[in-house]
């Protein structure tokens, strides 16, 4: 659940593990009618949020909330591993050799994570719902424990993308892969309701979903939209640094908020598709800054899977705008990329 805490004027919004907090002034009817609107609900296990400049004749907060909660209502049909009726749930359940057809948007889903597991060498990949189940993470997760090795063995076997492949509308597979959207999913749905709140003739706005986010313009008073990149803690909430956001989606992915403990060692609920184990590794979470919400939210997974080397030397090669934190002896250290520190001369 999302906890708010008012200081002064301004509001501290926490999302889920990952750790994005939004620092959102909140101001209403400031001059020539314009009013700051505030929006939010529950979604996907978590909370929605918007927050947008108002001006004379925009729609008003009731209309946006109904486009918001369609968009996120379609999602949740569509996508959601929750709800055994959902579109992508009725695909997992086909045995191999199986095609169903599927909406365009899961089809682009279906792409997005292809292109994400080519480029980590299959490290991020979207058909570990068996391996999140059998860590006790995912949907059908009975227990939280390190798995029987033959247990492991047998669902490696219904794991990798090139089991998946694309045929017109239809989405095959040949073994009994189950697709889980929720690494790209949020960042999907927020991009998808920034491009409607734009439609809506709604320019200045902040946009999260459970804890992805987009921020577009400025707030009322004309000052840029706040994000503060939280320290991966999981006893209370430390900023480790507040960036000013126009134009980007925002993602946090961590290993702090959702892990077990067993026999000494930490196992968190992100996974490494190549080995079907927890990664374990000293990079404890990592912010990417990208113009799609979507990849924000694909590339901030893929980057804490590969590890602190790897994920710098992704991120550097593919020009990705991404802020480490590391675990040391110490406490917690932060790096960032080149694309990162240049991104933030350029707003100031």
């Amino acid at each position: 659940m999302a906890a708010a805490v008012l200081r002064g004027d301004e509001e501290l919004l926490t999302g889920r593990w990952w750790g994005l907090v939004m620092l959102a002034a909140l101001c209403a009817g400031c001059g020539n009618g314009d009013s700051m609107e505030s929006i939010g609900g529950p979604t996907m296990g978590s909370t929605w949020s918007v927050k947008y400049v108002r001006h004379a004749g925009l729609a008003d907060p009731a209309q946006v909330r109904g486009e918001v909660e369609g968009i996120l209502g379609e999602v949740d049909r569509q996508m959601s591993t929750y709800r055994s009726d959902s579109d992508i749930e009725r695909f997992n359940a086909l045995p191999a050799d199986s095609c169903q057809t599927l909406p365009a948007a899961v089809l682009n889903l279906i792409r997005v994570g292809e292109q994400l597991s080519i480029q980590s060498e299959g490290s991020y990949d979207l058909t570990v719902e068996p391996l999140m189940n059998l860590w006790g993470f995912g949907p059908q997760g009975r227990e939280e424990t390190v798995p029987d090795p033959a247990a492991l063995a047998e669902v490696m076997q219904r794991v990798g993308h090139q089991h998946l492949r694309i045929e017109g509308e239809r989405l095959c597979k040949d073994a009994a892969v189950e697709v889980d959207f929720n690494s790209i999913a949020a960042g999907y749905a927020v991009d998808a309701i920034a491009i409607r709140l734009q439609a809506m003739g709604i320019d200045n706005y902040l946009v999260e979903a459970t804890g992805e986010l987009k921020a577009n313009g400025k707030k009322l008073n004309g000052s840029p939209w706040r994000i503060a990149l939280e320290e991966p803690r999981d006893d209370r909430q430390v900023a480790e640094r507040i960036i000013d956001v126009d134009g980007y989606g925002v993602s946090t992915s961590g290993d702090y908020r959702s892990y077990f403990l067993q026999d000494g060692r930490r196992y968190s609920h992100t996974l490494d598709a190549r080995s079907g184990r927890p990664v374990l590794h000293e990079l404890a979470s990592v912010t990417v800054i990208h113009p799609s919400a979507l990849m924000a939210d694909g590339l901030s997974t893929l980057l804490l899977i590969l590890g602190p080397e790897k994920a710098r030397d992704y991120a550097q090669k593919n020009d990705i705008a991404a802020f480490f934190v590391l675990r040391a002896d110490t406490g917690f250290v932060t790096g960032t990329s080149q694309a990162f520190e240049q991104l933030m001369a350029a707003k100031n």
